[in-house]
């Protein structure tokens, strides 16, 4: 019974393994995007095996050193992974010093999920932080009334609310220009685009995205994802002004796409340093990942981040406050992408959808 048990761990580590480096294969098949998402969970699994297979079966044979090498060298890959996003890594974006009111940003994003009818506990979780921005996606016609009460304390407004999940709304304390909705990729799944003004006069360039998943009840591939993220993140470079870029992307923060985009937008991501600050599943504690995110350029520091408390959906809310900080810009070296990257880039955009 021993050797059985022995075996079927050992089989579990060659399998965790192999998940591991699934990811390296650049396929856009969901079968291989999504072994990009549990990096944490293959972390810990994996150091549970190693703990098993030394202290508890022992290492007495030649396939058992090969499996305890190989599965101390994927322990090693997987924290180099996730490492950047602990609080032992160097943060990314500076924390302010020098506070101004009147640069200042609160924004408030949340995935509410369609089907979930709690929109008092939302209310009431937007409202403790009170923040000046307020993006909310999968709102549907039903959403769109039950929370009325944003309508008058956010008079700045880029509502979408649609039946398919990917509804949007972007509420405003500041005003809103040249406010767009577009669907980069798309025909039904919206993207909300704008300059915010603050109340010192400075102009944001704010992006707010949902693409759709690599799932197969969503989408077979992660094209279509990869596709409007990068797109944004190409947008995002050329912009004269400061950006944001914030949503669901229902990508992971440490995946190779996202990566890819913070290089080719130029944009800082206040996580780094700070903690995962994981956002789905809000109800498995073991199946989480950051999936919700907000990206800036180099000129904003950060005054707080904080994930907030479920409000019923799949999704815990993030709320982050900035401060545009053009002073700081050369002490915080913004992400570049080097030729290839920008040519694997390309292709990604250039992709058939």
């Amino acid at each position: 019974m021993l050797e059985i048990s022995k075996s079927l761990f050992t089989g579990i580590g060659y399998l965790v393994i192999i998940i591991s480096l699934i990811p390296l294969i650049r396929h856009d098949h969901w079968a291989f995007r999504v072994c990009e998402y549990p990096r944490l969970q293959k972390l810990f699994i994996n150091i549970f095996l190693l703990i098993m297979l030394i202290g508890f079966f022992g290492i007495s044979t030649a396939s058992d050193q090969v499996i305890l090498v190989l599965l101390v060298l994927n322990a090693g890959y997987l924290f180099y992974q996730v490492f950047p996003f602990t609080i032992l890594a160097k943060k990314q974006l500076l924390t302010v010093k020098k506070r101004r009111v009147d640069r200042q940003i609160g924004l408030f994003i949340g995935n509410v999920y369609q089907y979930n009818r709690k929109a008092h506990d939302y209310l009431k979780t937007i409202n403790s932080k009170d923040p000046d921005v307020v993006m909310l996606v999968e709102t549907d016609k039903w959403w769109a009334s039950e929370i009325e009460p944003l309508y008058k304390k956010y008079p700045h407004q880029l509502l979408v609310p649609l039946e398919n999940t990917y509804g949007m709304m972007l509420f405003s304390k500041f005003k809103l220009h040249a406010g767009k909705v577009k669907y980069l990729v798309e025909k039904d799944i919206p993207s909300v685009h704008a300059k915010i003004e603050l109340p010192s006069g400075d102009m944001i360039s704010f992006h707010g995205l949902h693409p759709t998943p690599p799932v197969p009840n969503e989408n077979p591939r992660s094209t279509e994802r990869d596709k409007e993220i990068l797109l944004v993140g190409k947008e995002a470079k050329k912009s004269k002004l400061p950006v944001i870029v914030a949503g669901d992307l229902n990508d992971v923060a440490w995946s190779y796409t996202t990566d890819l985009f913070s290089k080719i937008s130029g944009l800082l991501d206040p996580r780094k340093g700070r903690g995962f600050f994981n956002t789905f599943h809000a109800k498995y504690l073991f199946l989480r990942f950051p999936l919700d995110h907000v990206f800036c350029s180099n000129d904003f520091t950060l005054i707080d981040i904080k994930r907030m408390p479920n409000c019923g959906s799949d999704h815990f809310p993030m709320y982050i406050k900035l401060q545009y900080s053009p002073e700081i810009e050369a002490k915080q070296e913004e992400p570049e992408a080097d030729q290839e990257e920008k040519k694997t880039a390309s292709k990604k955009i250039n992709k058939a959808t």
